[in-house]
């Protein structure tokens, strides 16, 4: 088990791992000799220069790409906080599994691998209005299983989940890392109606309470608010970190994943965000965050829809960047 301890988990999240400095100063020495006015490629030239840092190579390449989705049940579903029954869980990971899913051809349109990770939907995480969502143990299992599905020969990882109810998690998470109350946080998630946001508030508000004396740590946030699939997310990007992969996040669930971990300086600075969700709390946890999305597409479906897309703004940056001529190359005056 990659995090056998709440310790080991806090010790991975410290590890003072940083972008490779002369490789990021290497490739804005490419970026500035090739052939287009200095910044005119915009962002694209940014996104070059932070895969280089973390790849430790001038001239970054994707080679092997994964995408994970991680999928949970919450105990939680049992307040009507979802306009679809938790059986749909696992029907839609069936679908992953046989290629039908949104997921499936927006994977294969960015040349990702997908990876789905079922985490015991047949118990789904206590009510986190009366209890901890997890005990000690199946949060670090479901944590050691994100880990596990990162692997050292990644150039990148694009993070994404499946959970009906999790968006009540997320807010509450977010709540919990960033302030506010359920109010703040909430929205339709799959598509509730206004009772049903209604509930969402009462939910919240009613597990932030109960939570309210227990350790501020991000391993306790995880733990007491989220569920499988959202602390399987942390532990990835954790062990992503450790191996140097950048990590693509996708929506509000997979950033409300890394919310607790931002309380430690540097912990996220390996990660993109691929997009603005729809759903209204995506925006305002960006902007927590300090990351900025790479699309704004108005989507709101999850599954790492649309951090998969965001990937083909990446592979363009990567390319652009090792593909064109500098101006020694091309014969042209520099000015």
């Amino acid at each position: 088990m990659m995090f056998p301890t709440p310790a080991a988990f806090a010790a991975a999240l410290a590890d003072p791992i940083v972008p490779d400095e002369a490789a990021i100063a290497h490739a804005r020495a490419r970026q500035a000799s090739l052939t287009k006015p200095p910044g005119s490629l915009g962002r694209l030239e940014d996104l070059a220069v932070f895969i280089a840092g973390w790849q430790a190579q001038a001239r970054p390449q994707i080679r092997r790409a994964r995408a994970v989705v991680f999928a949970g049940n919450h105990g939680v579903t049992a307040h009507g906080v979802s306009a679809f029954p938790a059986a749909v869980t696992a029907q839609m990971v069936a679908n992953f599994e046989a290629g039908g899913a949104a997921i499936n051809a927006l994977a294969g349109a960015a040349g990702l691998e997908l990876k789905v990770v079922a985490l015991d939907l047949d118990r789904p995480t206590a009510d986190f209005t009366q209890a901890p969502a997890m005990t000690e143990a199946e949060c670090l299992a479901a944590m050691s299983a994100g880990a596990d599905s990162v692997s050292n020969d990644l150039d990148l990882l694009v993070v994404g989940e499946m959970g009906i109810g999790n968006s009540t998690a997320a807010a509450a998470i977010a709540a919990r890392s960033i302030g506010g109350n359920g109010a703040d946080w909430v929205g339709p998630g799959t598509g509730v109606d206004r009772f049903g946001i209604a509930r969402k508030v009462a939910v919240i508000d009613r597990a932030l309470t109960r939570h309210g004396d227990a350790p501020a740590t991000p391993f306790e946030t995880l733990r007491r608010l989220g569920g499988r699939e959202i602390a399987a997310i942390a532990g990835a990007v954790v062990r992503a970190r450790q191996l140097r992969v950048p990590v693509m996040l996708d929506g509000f669930i997979t950033c409300a994943a890394v919310a607790p971990l931002a309380a430690v300086p540097g912990a996220i600075g390996h990660c993109l965000a691929g997009h603005c969700s729809a759903e209204p709390g995506h925006a305002r946890l960006l902007s927590a965050l300090k990351l900025e999305p790479l699309l704004r597409l108005d989507m709101r479906l999850g599954e790492a829809s649309g951090a998969a897309v965001a990937v083909n703004i990446v592979r363009a940056a990567l390319a652009a960047h090792d593909g064109m001529a500098t101006f020694a190359e091309a014969g042209v005056s520099a000015g």
